[in-house]
């Protein structure tokens, strides 16, 4: 199977990428995601096999969502343990 997707990333949230089958664009997409997701903000389309290599989805599970759900929602990446601790108070050393 293949499908010329859409790619969208959400104007709310970083890293947050909707892909949906090019034809029917965002029509199956549930209007309460679409409300989480923000205005989505065109990035590209693309041929997608499921052979071709994607940063951080295997490209199968991505068409099998569209092909079922009619969109697949990739979520930023968790953030590291130590990226959170830059952000918390340190009272030892004073240092915010």
């Amino acid at each position: 199977m293949k499908k010329i997707c859409s790619i969208y990333k959400s104007s709310k949230k970083d890293e947050m990428y909707l892909y949906v089958d090019k034809l029917e664009q965002l029509s199956r997409v549930p209007e309460v995601l679409l409300k989480m997701f923000g205005t989505p903000i065109h990035v590209f389309d693309m041929l997608l096999t499921p052979e071709k290599v994607l940063s951080r989805i295997e490209a199968p599970k991505v068409l099998a969502d569209i092909e079922e759900k009619g969109f697949f929602l990739q979520m930023p990446p968790a953030k590291e343990d130590y990226l959170l601790d830059l952000y918390q108070d340190r009272p030892e050393t004073g240092v915010r």
